[in-house]
């Protein structure tokens, strides 16, 4: 079907997180599609998200001062902030982030599998799964041996990650494809009671607001970076044993504190304990279950903190046969049959074609940031403990939802550096200057802004700041 118009996708996510339906007013969309080259509509998803992030800080402010204002978002800048990690330059730092046998590969029964091998324990698991060596030609020699649905199922069940790549009408008939077609894009549930909290004073929507972010990659980290360009506190906590892609830790690092817990240990979580005592936001992304088993389960988070917004990402939902499984979003543009249909509208026959940027990611992360602020305002009025919950299938599904491109999709081209130079800033970072898009989403009166610069993860003490 045609690609529905912007208004109409951001109007929809702003019903589901059940937003005032007259602050959408509010909000100038420049641009149109396309922005970036799909047969989806990546550039509508990329604009509404973040305009829907961006609309709930306005509503936060509003709320707060009694003063509206306006919210303009253009979509080639939405496109390009989707596509952030891809700009970002630091000197001296290598931009590469996937590993050497990361990648598409065919089984021996003619499949296309994909697989993820870009952290340490991923990699090294796959390749005991496959008997192979670290070197591509040695993983392609192994992969003729297996067939593509039993590789993507004893990967599961060894917590590794690949998919095999599916046909729209394939995942369709999944048990996951037709979970998901019954759950909404994502959801804000009250989950506990208490008394509605005060908000604190300040100059900016999220003043005083306090959110730990304990999320790695994408989805997770661009949430985090967005409520600090609201002027959140936002303390990202990392395990100091994890591993993680230093490029994204400092294009998504921008506005955030940084500090060390180690979970497995008792004293960490005490020490996690008692930030969550004085968060106003909890922000999870890790595989299922992960984070509920050290204690911090949304209900036991309600009860530590009552009035906290808790908000968790997942790879495949909390419904149907693979809520459990891990996920990453090129893992599943494969299964959930997006790549399939892009390879077919560019003519690709060989393998799957990927959308032109994370935009699952990145969508999902605006998405768990607007659920937060939309969240946080109701916990204000109502009070109430409450939970945002959002997935990367869920919001492919969306994607799929929101329409195809036509020939003109598939002729847009992807922009390069110095084309981009206009939605860029250069801005100091515990790395050396960085190099890296503005935030798309403006607020007229608050416009939003980094005050911190990015750092290596470990940098701060685990303690909020302290408050006037």
């Amino acid at each position: 079907m045609p690609a529905i118009p912007v208004r109409a996708a951001l109007a929809e996510i702003w019903r589901i997180a059940g937003g005032a339906p007259g602050a959408l007013d509010t909000v100038k969309l420049t641009g149109a599609e396309t922005a970036l080259p799909s047969s989806f509509a990546v550039g509508t998803m990329a604009q509404a998200t973040i305009a829907a992030s961006a609309l709930a800080a306005a509503e936060v402010w509003r709320t707060r001062t009694g003063e509206a204002q306006a919210v303009s978002v253009d979509m080639r800048h939405a496109a390009v902030e989707f596509r952030s990690e891809n700009y970002m330059q630091v000197p001296g730092v290598d931009p590469r982030t996937w590993d050497k046998v990361a990648g598409v590969y065919q089984t021996g029964d003619g499949r296309y599998v994909r697989l993820h091998t870009n952290l340490p324990h991923h990699r090294s698991g796959m390749l005991e799964l496959l008997g192979a060596e670290y070197d591509r030609d040695s993983v392609r020699q192994a992969l003729q041996k297996w067939q593509g649905e039993a590789l993507e199922t004893a990967a599961a069940e060894r917590g590794l990650v690949a998919t095999m790549m599916r046909s729209p009408a394939e995942w369709n008939a999944h048990g996951q494809g037709q979970a998901l077609a019954q759950l909404p894009l994502f959801e804000v549930i009250r989950i506990g009671d208490a008394p509605p909290r005060l908000w604190p004073t300040g100059d900016r929507p999220l003043s005083g607001i306090k959110a730990l972010d304990l999320t790695r990659i994408i989805a997770g980290p661009v949430c985090g970076r967005t409520l600090a360009a609201h002027g959140a506190d936002v303390l990202q906590i990392a395990g100091p044993k994890l591993p993680f892609s230093p490029l994204l830790v400092m294009d998504t690092g921008r506005g955030k504190r940084s500090a060390h817990i180690e979970l497995t240990e008792a004293s960490g979580r005490a020490t996690l304990e008692r930030l969550t005592r004085d968060a106003d936001i909890f922000v999870q992304g890790y595989r299922p279950g992960a984070i509920s088993s050290k204690g911090f389960a949304p209900e036991q988070l309600a009860e530590l903190s009552p009035g906290i917004v808790c908000v968790s990402l997942s790879a495949y939902g909390h419904k149907g046969p693979w809520s459990n499984r891990r996920g990453f979003d090129s893992l599943v543009q494969n299964a959930n049959g997006l790549n399939h249909a892009e390879a077919e509208a560019f003519g690709v026959t060989h393998g799957p074609k990927e959308l032109p940027a994370q935009a699952l990611d990145h969508g999902s992360g605006y998405l768990m940031a607007a659920g937060a602020l939309v969240a946080l305002q109701r916990q204000r009025a109502e009070g109430g403990s409450w939970l945002v919950r959002v997935s990367l299938a869920q919001t492919g599904h969306w994607l799929w939802k929101l329409g195809r491109l036509g020939a003109a999709g598939l002729a847009a081209k992807t922009p390069k550096q110095d084309e981009v130079a206009d939605l860029l800033n250069v801005y100091p970072s515990g790395f050396g200057p960085m190099t890296a898009v503005r935030h798309a989403g403006i607020l007229a009166s608050a416009p939003p802004r980094w005050d911190l610069p990015s750092v290596p993860l470990g940098t701060h003490a685990a303690e909020w700041l302290a408050t006037a």
